[in-house]
């Protein structure tokens, strides 16, 4: 098989708010690529990356897809993620291995929430983009009207490289100001012929106006444009597009399109758009990982024959291969038969089979090399954000942080043969989703489930039942509380026990003390520890950590607590690994009731979209609930309200929010932060 050419590959992703259009761009993308033979369209559960039975019956995307195709002898990964706030884990595992992404717009509402999280998603791993505007055949499109959106909430330049022909009903095509033509797209081949002809007389002025508006703000961050600008020289397209490039690279300019690709218009463009300014995997900036044995940070070159190293960043569960592990190659190759590394967990793990995805199906491959994305068959132990490489080259990549589930049920089978198989589906499903928890409730014996919204919920609930075939009873939905603490805490703690005839002791002192919101619980040792065994010291850190997951008097996981052990008393005779896993368990309970512990609970941002008319019936219900209104945004007939309010008064929100509005009003709703209840 000949070695991948790096220049000529790409891994892009396409993220949006809900109902954007990704999903059916994502199928014109496929049609016109020739990856599919006909079109499938998402209002009729027939969309090739929407596979899951669910989605195609919600209309919905639930679970991010992966497919490959090519054009013009580049090969290109493709993903596409979900829009809705309960999947977010499903965007952030994508854009942490993506190199580029399509950032898609409704042309009549422009930034919605969701757009701004995901955007926020794609800043933090630094990841260029490129803008498509898409419905522009809807009534209330407004091309310029996005643009001001995406400057005045995104934090970056758009900049303009097509020009829309017509907008709502009269939307024809578009003009391509890079190279001064009109591109219309010929609807009796659904948009595949595309007709390149010279700009209409009635248009040029307003075209040359703007191609020169592009040239103006890419001045501003290439010199060699602002050189042939001042020279009076003219600026060739081709010069055009490297300058574009390199801004779209550096985060600092956003190149949009136009197009509505419901009806096949804009697409092939936006495909060249990619090859065109989004990265090769070698001009990204470079990963960054830890070496295991003393946390020095290496800069992972993108280099085929360097050390084998990749990160898990999904799991999928197949009823006959078993865990499909999804993997980008930062470093080297992964071949057949290979035995890799868990470098986190320290276990080899043999590579049976490498898959190329196609949404749910696939394709076999010898060898995965650096830079692209595939699937591993025979890794058993894998779970999302591991690192894989060689035992030679131990070096972590930076683990994905997800956010925390904000809402519980209980699940309990329906007869006694069902319990072991509902385990193993919670664990299954678990291992898939890392948003998805499960525990067991140590006084009433029930299990309980936590996700990050009801939709969320209701998902995992439906495939429980549906696709894994467990009869189950549900319970009513639950708000995932915390705990933490108010006040510094010094306090020590003996612990004495006989087992099997011989003496267990050991002696704790700790500090315990509150944290800043969001900062998260830290260990740390400050004791004397260097005549002391290092499964000692691992025993106590164990001890405190899982401490942290246990609660303090209701039993909810704690956060924001700092723990500091300031001594230990070791003896050689009767201390064990077990004594001071035990004592730090006991200490740090004891210890946090004297903390004034607190309950806190979670605070949703709500982001809601009503008509003018209903606005007051809205924002008082918002209040209703316990709400605060933070602001209003208000466009042509709606407007845009962000709120905060407690997760434990939001329950069937919706069905009043529908009520009160008509069923016109739309929210989404997404974790904030704790807040003492």
């Amino acid at each position: 098989m000949p070695e991948l050419d790096l220049n000529m590959l790409r891994n892009i992703g396409i993220m949006a708010h809900i109902d954007a259009g990704k999903t059916t761009t994502t199928e014109r993308i496929l049609y016109f690529t020739g990856k599919s033979h006909k079109i499938g369209e998402v209002d009729d559960g027939e969309a090739v990356m929407d596979w899951m039975e669910q989605e195609q019956q919600r209309g919905i995307t639930i679970q991010s897809a992966a497919t490959t195709i090519y054009w013009k002898q580049y090969h290109i990964n493709l993903i596409d993620t979900p829009g809705h706030v309960d999947f977010t884990a499903e965007v952030e595992r994508s854009l942490r291995v993506l190199d580029g992404a399509i950032a898609i717009f409704d042309a009549v509402h422009g930034v919605e929430p969701q757009t701004e999280t995901v955007w926020r998603q794609a800043e933090h791993y630094h990841v260029p983009c490129i803008g498509y505007v898409n419905k522009m055949d809807r009534i209330g499109a407004n091309f310029f009207q996005v643009l001001e959106s995406i400057r005045a909430k995104l934090n970056i330049i758009p900049v303009a490289v097509q020009l829309p022909i017509g907008q709502g009903n009269d939307f024809e095509g578009v003009i391509d100001l890079i190279e001064l033509c009109e591109l219309h797209f010929d609807p009796d081949s659904n948009g595949e012929l595309v007709i390149s002809s010279p700009i209409a007389p009635e248009r040029q002025e307003q075209a040359l106006q703007l191609r020169e508006s592009l040239i103006d703000i890419l001045s501003t961050v290439s010199e060699p444009i602002t050189d042939r600008y001042l020279a009076g020289e003219s600026i060739e397209s081709d010069f055009l597009k490297k300058e574009l490039r390199k801004a779209v690279l550096k985060r600092t300019l956003l190149p949009i399109y136009a197009g509505a690709s419901r009806r096949n218009i804009g697409v092939q463009p936006l495909i060249d758009a990619v090859l065109d300014f989004l990265p090769a995997p070698d001009e990204t900036i470079p990963v960054i990982g830890h070496t295991i044995k003393n946390g020095l940070e290496v800069k992972i070159p993108c280099d085929p024959h360097a050390h084998p190293l990749g990160l898990v960043f999904k799991i999928q569960n197949d009823r006959e291969a078993g865990s499909l592990c999804y993997v980008r190659v930062y470093s080297g190759s992964i071949k057949t038969g290979d035995v890799l590394f868990n470098i986190g967990k320290r276990k080899r793990e043999r590579v049976n089979r490498i898959l190329r995805m196609h949404s749910n199906k696939s394709e076999p491959l010898d060898v995965l090399t650096a830079g692209d994305i595939g699937v591993i068959i025979g890794m058993k132990q894998a779970q999302t954000g591991d690192t894989v490489g060689s035992e030679g080259w131990p070096v972590m990549l930076e683990k994905m942080i997800f956010p925390e589930p904000v809402i519980s049920i209980s699940i309990e089978p329906k007869n006694v043969s069902e319990q072991e198989k509902l385990k193993e589906v919670l664990t299954i499903l678990s291992k898939e989703d890392p948003t998805f928890t499960t525990k067991e409730n140590k006084e009433t014996g029930q299990l309980i489930i936590s996700g990050m919204g009801e939709l969320h919920l209701d998902v995992l609930v439906t495939r429980i039942i549906k696709e894994f075939k467990v009869e189950a009873r549900i319970g009513n939905p639950q708000v995932s509380y915390r705990e933490s603490v108010t006040k510094p805490v010094e306090y020590t703690e003996h612990f004495s026990r006989i087992i099997a005839g011989k003496e267990n002791t050991a002696t704790l002192t700790v500090q315990i003390a509150p944290q800043g919101r969001g900062q998260g619980n830290t260990y740390t040792c400050e004791a004397h520890t260097k005549d002391i065994p290092a499964g000692i010291c691992a025993a106590i850190e164990r001890g405190f950590t899982a401490s942290f997951a246990s609660g303090i008097v209701l039993g909810y996981p704690c956060i924001d607590i700092a723990v500091k052990l300031l001594s230990l008393q070791y003896s050689e005779l009767s201390s064990s690994e077990f004594a001071f896993e035990a004592c730090a368990s006991r200490c740090f309970d004891k210890a946090c009731r004297e903390a004034e512990p607190i309950l806190l609970e979670p605070i949703m941002l709500l982001n809601i979209i009503a008509p003018k008319d209903s606005i007051g019936a809205v924002m008082s219900l918002v209040t209703q609930r316990g709400g605060q209104i933070l602001s209003m945004d208000s466009k042509q007939s709606l407007d845009d309200i962000k709120a905060l309010a407690p997760m434990a008064k939001m329950f069937r929100f919706m069905n009043d929010l529908r009520g009160i509005s008509q069923g016109r009003a739309t929210f989404t709703m997404e974790f904030s932060h704790f807040e003492k209840r």
